[in-house]
């Protein structure tokens, strides 16, 4: 059946729409101008940093910002096609991109993975959530749930209050947006205590939103939070 349907609805690349050989894929040309993350990262936040991997290095950003988190991986730089993959996701309604992009986090975020992990999504505000239709990071963390045979709890945090959108602000004024604006869910205060919990996300920036997401895990009783996220935006992005 799938065949037969290949040769009326031949699979066409996610980005410009080529026939490629597989449902989901990217044409070769779409995949070298993909910049997915490879050797070695900032243990932070998955940055690519230079040289060879020699253990767990941070990048300045880590270094100067005290992340609440334990680890931290990214599977593409925020930018050229990555970016417009990734606001296509959140913005363009192109909810089959989360599929194929849990894949790539996957491969990304394996080295942070651990046993017993519990994967939620950075939570959307319920009129967000009303107005898009969908928590793109809840897509990604319940496909990439499935792949790394986790438990997913796509509510397990709450955002308390509508937050202004970060665009435009500085470091500083991120935070402060974000600051309270997340808390665990009551009717997980269980699953909390004493898990791991593994955030996802689809952008990271700064790191306020995961920051805020983190220490209301903590808060609630987690023992250990990593974050991954589908794009990282990089100073040299």
């Amino acid at each position: 059946m799938q065949a037969a349907l290949h040769l009326v609805y031949p699979p066409q690349c996610l980005s410009c729409g080529e026939v490629v050989e597989t449902d989901f894929a990217l044409c070769p040309a779409c995949w070298r101008d993909t910049p997915f993350i490879a050797g070695l990262v900032c243990d932070g936040c998955g940055t690519p940093l230079p040289g060879e991997d020699a253990g767990p290095v941070h990048c300045d950003d880590c270094l100067t910002i005290a992340r609440p988190w334990a680890q931290g991986r990214a599977a593409l730089l925020y930018s050229g096609k990555a970016r417009d993959l990734t606001l296509a996701l959140k913005h363009g309604d192109r909810t089959e991109l989360a599929r194929p992009a849990a894949r790539w986090l996957h491969r990304a975020a394996l080295p942070i993975l651990r046993p017993g992990m519990i994967v939620a999504p950075v939570p959307l505000h319920w009129l967000r959530l009303l107005r898009r239709r969908y928590n793109q990071s809840a897509l990604l963390s319940s496909s990439l749930s499935r792949l790394a045979g986790l438990d997913h709890i796509p509510d397990l945090l709450l955002r308390a209050r509508c937050t202004p959108t970060q665009d435009g602000r500085d470091r500083d004024g991120r935070f402060r947006n974000v600051t309270g604006a997340i808390r665990a869910h009551p009717r997980h205060a269980s699953r909390l205590k004493d898990a791991e919990i593994l955030l996802i996300d689809d952008v990271m920036t700064s790191g306020a939103t995961l920051a805020a997401a983190t220490e209301a895990c903590l808060a609630a009783g987690a023992t250990r939070v990593s974050v991954a996220v589908l794009a990282r935006v990089a100073k040299d992005a």
